[in-house]
């Protein structure tokens, strides 16, 4: 391999000359004849049996060398970049300039380059932490939640329903006199008062009592997602089945005491407060490091190829992807239900994506100004933690993942802890 020329064209953006020798294309030729000679025919020859010679007679004398090429130029064009020693952020555009049997192969590579950046003033940055005092209401809330947990449903069979009641129905809604698609339900059950049907359905079920079948008359929204109901009149069908309602318990002594690991209410709210004391004070934590990691960013000076932009974006749809399988649920399935398409989601990724890519480099930089490294056994230990996580071996983590990424990241990490122990906190 030769690399002739390397030259910076434009700002993040070099341009490689490469050259493939004679000899070395003539092997890779020789090896796609190989490969290939078995499917072709050439008369007077049993297939897969004609001389490379007499194919390329017959063919033309190039009949293999874009395969030959396709099989070594990624090597070339990787030990290029490793020589000229630069760090790409996309895959390289190859054009090949020309092709010569005597001379060998010659091309132009145009490689984006990670960008240099500059970032000033990411010490002593101040900020003011502001912890969110716990209110007698937030208590209350956590109380509530103990009390649903709680709950006794009970069933209702001796008055009509009421908003808040559980009903168990059966529906079918017609639009005039022809019912519609998803317009059927059986056994379905319905909170009264929960929006959860169009408005007016959920009103006209109260004051109806078990057993009772009747019609109930709606007018669809005109903004309803399906355009043949917009706007239109309709009658449901209903058999009202059954109708709940939930009992709340009595928060006190006795209900702490059966439910929790206190003997006492007062007990059980001295721990709640405690514990949001601690959600508030990490929150206010979090608020503190995104502000100072917001400032890094700002301070950050250099040009962004927007290539950076696009492929974090494209990592975080796949993230996503990979995140709905674990839940048995397809990136197809999922953009189906939420009317988006994959271009959508990069559109939604695209703000975040650019902030992570910024705070990325900034932080890198960061480390290169301040000499960070991570150690062996910071990097073995990170390691090891992976492998646990994920139920494998720490050889099988590095199968999928090299110790110099890990020691980037443990790196990149300190960087983090670097600007908020020298931050001015008030």
């Amino acid at each position: 391999m030769s690399l002739k020329s390397s030259n910076k064209v434009d700002t993040n953006k070099v341009e490689l000359v490469i050259e493939i020798g004679a000899e070395d294309f003539e092997a890779a030729v020789q090896q796609a004849y190989l490969k290939n000679r078995g499917r072709i025919q050439v008369p007077g020859f049993r297939k897969g049996k004609a001389p490379r010679k007499l194919i390329e007679r017959e063919y033309g004398e190039g009949f293999f060398y874009e395969e030959a090429i396709n099989a070594i130029y990624q090597q070339y064009v990787n030990d290029a970049v490793k020589e000229a020693e630069l760090e790409l952020v996309a895959r390289p555009d190859v054009e090949i300039t020309s092709v010569d049997k005597e001379k060998g192969v010659e091309m132009k590579v145009t490689c984006t380059t990670k960008p240099v950046v500059e970032v000033s003033d990411y010490k002593g940055i101040e900020v003011e932490k502001t912890v969110k005092p716990v209110e007698d209401e937030d208590i209350e809330r956590e109380l509530k939640k103990l009390a649903e947990k709680n709950v006794r449903i009970l069933t209702v069979d001796d008055r009509a329903a009421e908003l808040g009641d559980t009903v168990t129905i059966d529906f079918e809604g017609f639009k005039d006199d022809v019912a519609f698609d998803g317009g059927k339900g059986e056994d379905f059950d319905l909170e009264l008062g929960s929006g959860q049907f169009i408005p007016g359905f959920e009103d006209a079920i109260v004051g109806h009592s078990t057993g009772e079948q009747f019609d109930i008359n709606v007018t669809f929204p005109e903004e309803y997602q399906v355009k043949d109901l917009a706007g239109a009149p309709a009658v449901f069908k209903i058999n009202l089945k059954a109708i709940t309602k939930k009992e709340y318990p009595k928060i006190d002594d006795e209900l702490v005491s059966e439910t929790t690991d206190f003997e006492t209410l007062d007990a059980y709210k001295a721990d709640i407060k405690t514990k949001l004391e601690e959600t508030n004070e990490k929150a206010a934590d979090q608020a503190v490091e995104t502000y100072l990691l917001d400032k890094v960013v700002e301070n950050m000076k250099g040009e962004i190829p927007e290539v950076m932009y696009d492929n974090r974006a494209d990592e975080m749809v796949n993230e996503l992807a990979m995140r709905l399988r674990q839940q048995g649920m397809t990136l197809e399935l999922y953009m189906q239900y939420t009317g988006q398409s994959v271009d959508t989601l990069r559109k939604t990724y695209r703000e975040q994506a650019e902030k992570q890519v910024k705070l990325r480099l900034a932080l890198e930089q960061i480390v290169k100004n301040e000499g960070i490294e991570a150690t062996a056994e910071e990097v073995e230990k990170e390691i090891n933690t992976i492998a646990e996580n994920n139920g494998i071996t720490a050889d099988e983590v590095r199968k999928y993942v090299r110790d110099e990424d890990v020691a980037k990241d443990i790196a990149v990490g300190k960087a983090v802890e670097l600007v908020k122990d020298s931050a001015v906190i008030k």
